[in-house]
């Protein structure tokens, strides 16, 4: 099972248009509306190919009521904490049939309280008592003063025995790192902002990731984690039509590639964790002893496939699990070295 925390939920509505002309009003000719949130995408398409995965996160108001409803009749199990007050955000993207660019507008989120983020923890603290394969927890946390978000999570996991993998940004990503979670997968974007120079190549991402790797616990013989074996810790970086990098828990050094872009490219981030994990939870659970690198490369093509996949369908989470496999078959994948 997969466990996956969505810091900052949202009702995703997508608007399709022919063109978006600034300061003009626009009547899009399709409108779809569905739950959002990175850590709810991961769940949501990690059962579409076929894992057992369960979303939790904090929810407010009319529209926490419909996330939670709607997810629930798609057959994705979730538990959530409920805010006091507030209501969960929306999130528009916009599509430009003249250009097929899109134009994306984010809501902040509802500012989680000391006392909301405590029944998340708990929450997460009774499904890690189910021995889930992977904790995931995805997306930004927008909280009050005293809420450690992620950080405190990361320890959660490890002492319950399970994997933890983190994409986030900013100070969230910063505090899980510390904790040296098992996986620290996130965008150039992301990568750029949290080391402090430019990420926009194969090189430069590699570098990246081995400076990430170290900072998260290296080849993990120093990590604490209590896990027998002493399990080294894994870092992505995506890089769009680049590809991503790799670097497994072997400390191996791997670029991916998969030369099929799509016009929708929101959640195609999550929809590679959810891709990877999937692979990833399926081998803990078949042979738990297994070598924990050996299914690596595995995973990175289905991660690559679910990407590619969700961006060729309007709306984020809504790919083609047939299609995600065949396209993971075509993915391109290369060794680039130790990451030592």
């Amino acid at each position: 099972m997969i466990v996956c925390v969505a810091g900052n939920p949202a009702i995703d509505k997508l608007f399709e248009v022919d063109a978006v002309r600034a300061g003009e009003i626009h009547r899009p000719d399709a409108f779809i509306p569905l739950p959002g949130g990175k850590g709810i995408h991961v769940a949501q398409v990690a059962t579409a190919l076929g894992a057992e995965a369960i979303a939790t996160g904090i929810l407010a108001g009319h529209h926490g009521r419909w996330l939670s409803e709607t997810l629930a009749a798609e057959g994705v199990p979730g538990v959530f904490a409920w805010a006091q007050s507030g209501e969960t955000r929306s999130c528009l993207t916009v599509a430009d049939r003249a250009t097929g660019g899109l134009t994306e507008f984010y809501e902040d989120g509802v500012k989680a309280s000391p006392q909301d983020w405590a029944e998340l923890a708990h929450i997460v603290d009774e499904l890690l008592a189910r021995g889930p394969s992977w904790l995931a927890m995805a997306g930004s946390v927008p909280a009050a003063e005293g809420v450690e978000g992620y950080a405190g999570l990361v320890r959660a996991a490890r002492a319950a025995g399970v994997r933890s993998a983190v994409d986030s940004r900013g100070g969230d990503l910063v505090r899980a790192i510390e904790q040296q979670p098992d996986l620290v997968k996130i965008n150039a974007y992301e990568a750029t902002e949290l080391l402090g120079g430019e990420v926009q190549d194969v090189p430069a991402a590699l570098d990246g990731a081995r400076e990430i790797r170290r900072c998260a616990g290296g080849d993990g013989r120093a990590g604490g984690d209590g896990r027998e074996g002493g399990d080294g810790h894994a870092v992505i970086i995506t890089l769009g039509e680049q590809g991503m990098v790799l670097i497994d828990p072997a400390g191996n050094s791997w670029h991916g590639v998969l030369a099929v872009h799509g016009n929708y490219p929101v959640g195609s981030g999550d929809a590679f964790l959810a891709g990877l994990l999937t692979v990833l939870a399926a081998d803990a659970s078949s042979d738990p002893s297994s070598d924990p690198a050996a299914a690596w490369p595995e995973a990175a093509r289905l991660a690559l496939g679910a990407a590619a996949a969700n961006a060729e369908i309007p709306g984020a989470a809504r790919l083609d699990p047939a299609r995600a496999r065949e396209l993971a078959a075509h993915a391109e994948l290369r060794a680039l070295g130790s990451a030592t």
